[in-house]
């Protein structure tokens, strides 16, 4: 696959680091937009036509349309992207509004707790964007009360008596409901608003009621972008080319004003984005406001058009953020200071699956502790914190080789009625259960990990994409890597060398800063939040990065890995 990549003009290098992640054709490199797949056709969207109609068919008899988000990044570009687009389509602004859980008192989803609260706008139509498909109580109600539903997610259906059950609406977009043949299974919440509105606008050019000039939607891929990665669907092709183009228009200077103020925000420059800055910069700032205070914060930093205002906006979510760090950083110890309690408990042993509670800890960041935990202890892990209405809400993270949302519909069926509910995807889930039931849960989840995983599974392993010869190591190979999208499923590039180590030292007391030498060259590293020395000749997993200083760009190492 490399040599077939390199004679279509792709860099030596990189036609093996794509080669080994499954890239075979070089027009899998093609980031045009003609080149995503078809919305429409023998292996479109499932549900699509008819979601097209249904929305044309509001939006001609001036019914009111809302949308029904999310509370994470996902959730929020998903919504800014169908209130943007309907109105680009022709849909009056006060024709269109949205409704946001608030995390701790409504929950995830179209609860018929939300459909009250969306009734207060009297819609015609409901439109759900990164969540529904599991909502079946949820669209009953907005049924019983005569409103049309339109559910649009990328979440699993439900399970019902261990069957597959979607709600009674009037029409679903998901890829991953039953009988949908669209390849990309992987598509985001955002990524699924975007193709329904590309099927609206078919729909509405086979009607001749399209507004002249014709929409153009790509000026909404910078939305896509960022809620693809914030949300770490994996990047398969099609993905990689939302991606790409977002961050083009980043690049440009052509994002949304809310965009382009979360880069000035976060101290990222705008013109060299990639998807690292939506990933660990804008993305977290706009899921603090759903984590810590109010999603319709994001929401509305993402569509004004008023640069001034969203400079306002994104500054807010900045301090959000630093609060939620804050809180982060100290619910962690709690986290940790658990674990080892219960490794003590056990004599020193890991249980196959950890789950956390405390009665200090926060519900809006659970599922980042969970996440930090797992990546600590290299287990399915579940952190839960009491919610508003005294119940357990837990968030979890998987490893691979453990599908997270089967694995709890098995607990739900050896244990009846331990759950309360639950849902989500294969390395990430929710779950909500009585503060009683805690420990049983714990070893519910415990029996079915030491079911499905070996000692092998637990087992941390770093892949690597083998040794960077010296003479590679230069700024144009580490600029030729950052023009890709690298992200989840599709993993930046790591390398592995023997180095012999000149000097080490600790900076901000707790990275460890170092110079190397390699094949007689002199390189910088730096190991972020590791404070332990390494011996005179180590082995290193490492990724290129540019580090600018002064106007003049070198190269500098960061370290992922060490083995004596």
């Amino acid at each position: 696959m490399a040599w077939a990549l390199e004679q279509s003009g792709v860099a030596p290098l990189l036609a093996r680091l794509l080669a080994a992640r499954g890239v075979s054709d070089a027009a899998e490199l093609d980031e045009s937009v003609a080149h995503l797949l078809p919305p429409a056709g023998p292996h479109g969207l499932k549900g699509l036509p008819e979601a097209a109609r249904l929305l044309a068919d509001t939006i001609h008899s001036g019914g009111r349309l809302v949308i029904v988000a999310d509370y994470d990044c996902d959730g929020a570009t998903a919504c800014a992207v169908m209130l943007r687009g309907l109105c680009l389509l022709g849909a009056r602004s006060d024709q269109v509004g949205y409704v946001v859980p608030d995390r701790a008192v409504h929950g995830y989803g179209l609860t018929p707790t939300i459909v009250d609260l969306a009734l207060e706008q009297q819609p015609a139509l409901l439109v759900t964007v990164d969540n529904g498909i599991a909502s079946l109580a949820g669209v009953a109600h907005a049924r019983a009360h005569g409103l049309k539903v339109l559910v649009t997610d990328h979440h699993l259906p439900a399970l019902v008596d261990g069957a597959v059950v979607v709600p009674e609406a009037d029409a679903i977009v998901n890829p991953n409901q039953p009988g949908c043949t669209f390849s990309s299974k992987s598509l985001a919440g955002v990524g699924v608003a975007f193709y329904v509105l590309l099927g609206l606008r078919a729909e509405l050019r086979s009607r001749g009621a399209l507004p002249n000039p014709e929409p153009r939607l790509d000026g909404l891929l910078d939305l896509v972008a960022l809620g693809t990665v914030a949300d770490v669907v994996k990047l398969d092709a099609n993905n990689r080319r939302l991606v790409a183009q977002g961050l083009k228009r980043m690049r440009s200077g052509r994002a949304q004003p809310g965009v382009m103020a979360l880069f000035s925000a976060s101290k990222r420059d705008a013109s060299k984005a990639q998807g690292f800055d939506l990933g660990f910069a804008l993305g977290p700032r706009i899921n603090a406001a759903g984590r810590l205070a109010d999603m319709t914060l994001g929401i509305e930093t993402l569509t004004t058009d008023d640069p001034e205002r969203a400079l306002e906006l994104a500054t807010q979510l900045d301090a959000i953020n630093r609060e939620r760090r804050e809180i982060e950083s100290g619910m962690r110890e709690m986290a940790e200071a658990r674990l080892d309690s219960l490794v003590a408990a056990l004599e020193g042993a890991l249980p196959p699956a950890v789950a956390l509670f405390d009665a200090d800890f926060h519900e809006g960041v659970v599922g980042i502790v969970a996440s930090r935990i797992k990546d600590r202890v290299h287990r399915p892990t579940f952190v839960f914190a009491r919610g508003a209405d005294g119940q357990l809400k837990g968030s979890g993270r998987s490893i691979p080789g453990f599908h997270l949302r089967d694995a709890l519909d098995l607990v739900a069926k050896r244990e009846p009625e331990l759950l309360a509910k639950f849902g989500g995807h294969a390395m990430a889930a929710g779950a909500t259960l009585a503060v009683d039931d805690m420990n049983r849960f714990a070893l519910a989840l415990a029996r079915v990990a030491e079911e499905w995983l070996n000692d092998q599974d637990l087992t941390r392993t770093l892949r690597h994409d083998g040794a960077l010869p010296a003479e590679a190591a230069t700024p144009e190979t580490a600029r030729l890597l950052d023009a890709q999208v690298w992200g989840q499923g599709f993993e930046p590039p790591v390398f592995c060398n023997r180095f012999e180590l000149i000097s080490q030292r600790l900076v901000g007391e707790k990275h460890l800063k170092l110079r190397l030498r390699h094949a007689g060259r002199l390189v910088d590293a730096i190991w972020f939040n590791h404070i332990d020395m390494l011996p005179e000749q180590v082995t290193l997993a490492y990724r290129l990065s540019l580090d600018e200083w002064q106007g003049q760009q070198r190269i500098q190492y960061i370290i992922e890995a060490a083995q004596a």
